[in-house]
């Protein structure tokens, strides 16, 4: 593997609305975002990750863009835009881009030529389909498959201007992209040389393992899988891992990676496998650094959406082991807990009281970081950051929240109390109210109205605290950042899980030519003896005083540094 420089960074994860607002309209910004690079140097982070920040309606914050070479004026313009680059980079800190080209914004000009009639030579650039055969155009059930959109509601729209639909796997203000057409590509990969021109070190990829969808003969577009109690069938089958996918993501490397040095690239993938995953990554076949798997963060959901299921340590074991060993002799791993579509992994996987906050989120940090693979850190989760607390659907204003909920009320016949309690708990805006500063009004994140409330907890739980206190959770992952970049056995040691079978203990070591790292999580609040050999030089440990008797105290991580 050559330039997998990578394998030894740490990405931070910014939602600019979200992270710090210079000009009091109560929006972050760019210039929110240069005002702090100070404190993303001192965390020790080695790559910026911006969530979009180009041109849009923002119906869906952003993830519908409407201009793929331009700034959104709500966080800047170019010239903001180039003094943060510059200012990351020199901080020695890479910049990577958010790519979101599976869809564009019902805004941009393709899409308003591609609507304009069924004649227009951006016609075919989205995918426009007549009504189901002996149906009414725009009528129930007239679409053109019965998929329905992530975000609730058909995956399809219908255009009265042309009689025709067209495809939206999210929002309707976001059409799919129509990847089949070589046009469309190329217009995507001059856009990205023109990022990477100006000095951006490259791409997280949106849902990309979406953009090839699988097509019959005919031009035509299959069913999906209705389940008992759904409006609206899983059309999954047919856009994720599609058959032209590997295809697109080599010739996307020819036409603007190749030759191209010190570049990082992670693809989005929804539902990919291991298997697949060893195919994107494999250095040989030149289509990805990394991809995002999901089998983590959904092995708390069961067949019903609604319906809470409590974290199986082992399942969870098992999802990290099977992917270690997936790609431990070829390909890479990403590791992270939070994004900007998860709820916060503290309040999710650890224990957001008082009592146990800040070692449960050491201790996620702690396990997720010693793994093999480069570790993304979310805004705010390198301070213990919680989920908010939502008094009602009126709190809300993520769209995909907003639409399932609907979806579930009027044609799921689900009460708002059930539907709540999981929105609570799962809801992406848990990751997106603002990022806590201080404890002054509205966390230090704007002098005005800030778009989405501030967490009432930044008074406790803020970075001013955090970066004042040597104990605190902001300290810790200054650590974990550390010895990564200093001990070789982090990044490039072999893994081996331990225990199993235990649900309490998270246990594993890495190990490379003499060293081996022994890393145990304790993720319970009861204090539970664990069957290992803890001896050797203990380098981290979340709470005061090494464990007595073998035995780890609740929401406890040591890892222990012995020759072998």
């Amino acid at each position: 593997m050559t330039d997998s420089w990578w394998k030894k960074a740490v990405v931070y994860q910014i939602y600019p609305r979200s992270f710090a607002d210079s000009d009091g309209d109560g929006m972050g910004d760019l210039r929110g975002i240069v005002g702090h690079l100070d404190y993303l140097a001192e965390l020790g982070v080695d790559v910026l990750w911006l969530s979009p920040i180009y041109p849009s309606p923002q119906d869906d914050n952003g993830y519908d863009i409407s201009d793929y070479q331009n700034i959104e004026p709500l966080f800047g313009d170019l010239e903001v835009f180039d003094e943060l680059l510059a200012g990351a980079h020199a901080r020695g800190m890479k910049l990577i881009m958010d790519l979101v080209v599976n869809h564009s914004s019902d805004e941009h000009q393709w899409f308003l030529e591609s609507r304009s009639s069924k004649d227009n030579p951006k016609r075919d650039w989205y995918w426009w389909r007549p009504a189901r055969d002996g149906m009414e155009p725009g009528t129930p059930g007239a679409e053109p498959t019965n998929w329905g959109s992530v975000f609730g509601g058909p995956a399809w729209e219908y255009d009265e201007k042309t009689g025709e639909y067209y495809l939206h796997l999210f929002s309707k203000k976001q059409p799919d992209l129509n990847w089949e057409n070589p046009e469309v590509r190329q217009a995507v990969y001059a856009m990205m040389r023109w990022w990477l021109d100006r000095g951006v070190d490259g791409f997280r990829m949106d849902v990309i393992n979406m953009i090839s969808k699988v097509i019959g003969e005919d031009g035509s577009l299959r069913d999906g899988r209705l389940s008992a109690g759904s409006a609206y069938a899983d059309g999954s089958d047919s856009f994720i891992g599609g058959p032209r996918l590997h295809e697109f993501l080599q010739e996307m490397h020819r036409e603007v990676f190749a030759g191209r040095e010190g570049l990082l690239t992670v693809g989005e993938t929804p539902g990919v496998t291991v298997e697949q995953a060893r195919l994107h990554t494999d250095p040989e076949r030149h289509e990805v650094d990394m991809v995002f798997q999901f089998d983590h963060v959904w092995v708390d959901r069961g067949p019903d959406p609604w319906l809470l299921m409590p974290l199986q340590l082992t399942n969870l074991k098992a999802i990290f082991g099977r992917w270690q060993a997936g790609l431990a002799d070829l390909g890479w791993n990403s590791l992270y807990w939070n994004n900007h579509d998860q709820p916060r992994a503290v309040s999710r996987y650890g224990d957001d009281s008082k009592q146990y906050r800040v070692a449960s989120a050491k201790m996620l940090g702690t396990v997720l970081h010693l793994h093999r693979g480069t570790p993304y850190i979310y805004q705010g989760e390198e301070l213990g950051m919680t989920n908010y607390p939502f008094a009602g659907i009126g709190d809300f204003r993520d769209i995909e929240a907003l639409g399932q909920y609907r979806q579930a009320l009027d044609m799921e016949g689900r009460s708002p109390d059930e539907v709540l309690t999981v929105l609570r708990a799962r809801g992406r805006d848990n990751a997106r109210t603002p990022m806590q500063w201080d404890g002054s009004p509205h966390a230090g994140f704007t002098t005005g109205t800030p778009w989405l409330a501030v967490n009432p907890n930044h008074t406790e739980i803020n970075a001013a605290a955090a970066q004042a206190d040597a104990d605190s959770v902001f300290h810790w992952y200054r650590k974990l950042i550390e010895l990564r970049h200093t001990e070789p056995a982090v990044v490039d040691g072999d893994f081996t899980m331990l225990l199993p079978n235990d649900e309490r203990l998270y246990a594993f070591t890495r190990r490379l030519g003499g060293t081996e790292l022994l890393v145990i999580g304790n993720f319970t609040g009861e204090p539970v003896r664990a069957e290992l050999d803890l001896t050797g030089e203990l380098i981290l440990n979340n709470l005061p005083g090494a464990p007595a008797d073998s035995t780890i105290a609740p929401w406890q991580a040591v890892v222990y540094r012995r020759k072998v």
